[in-house]
């Protein structure tokens, strides 16, 4: 890790149950700078303009902020992002706490996920193994 980037993104595609590390440059770290800039990057060149936010196309992202997981004082933030199902357009929440460190820990700047599950699932990344598991016996 280089000053808190690890330059990749984990790609979760749950309609094939595929997990896909992709490199992130330098460049364009640099210039949407992490979490709401990296978020409106990735996911505007990444999803289809007329995608249904509840759809198979949709994006739904966790994006830690720039040095969220350094030890830097209150930048342990991260944001989830995406079309809103509401209006359509831009959806975001934004949040600290664990998860955002967490996953820095698990050598990422974003974690995105796309597709419809065939089945309630949970994902898993547990010393470098990433599982996209089973939670049908989770469900209520």
């Amino acid at each position: 890790m280089s000053k808190g980037i690890f330059n990749k993104i984990l790609w979760i595609d749950l309609s094939n149950d595929t997990i896909e590390e992709k490199e992130l440059s330098d460049e364009i770290i640099r210039q949407y700078i992490g979490g709401y800039g990296l978020a409106a990057k990735l996911i505007y060149d990444n999803m289809p303009a007329k995608a249904d936010p509840l759809g198979p196309e949709a994006i739904l992202g966790f994006f830690p902020g720039l040095l969220t997981g350094t030890g830097a004082p209150f930048s342990g933030r991260f944001m989830v992002a995406g079309k809103s199902p509401l209006t359509g357009g831009w959806g975001d929440a934004n949040c600290g706490g664990y998860f955002g460190p967490e996953i820095k820990k698990c050598g990422y700047d974003v974690i995105l996920i796309k597709g419809i599950a065939s089945s309630p699932k949970y994902i898993t990344i547990i010393d470098g193994q990433k599982q996209i598991n089973d939670a049908s016996d989770l469900w209520v």
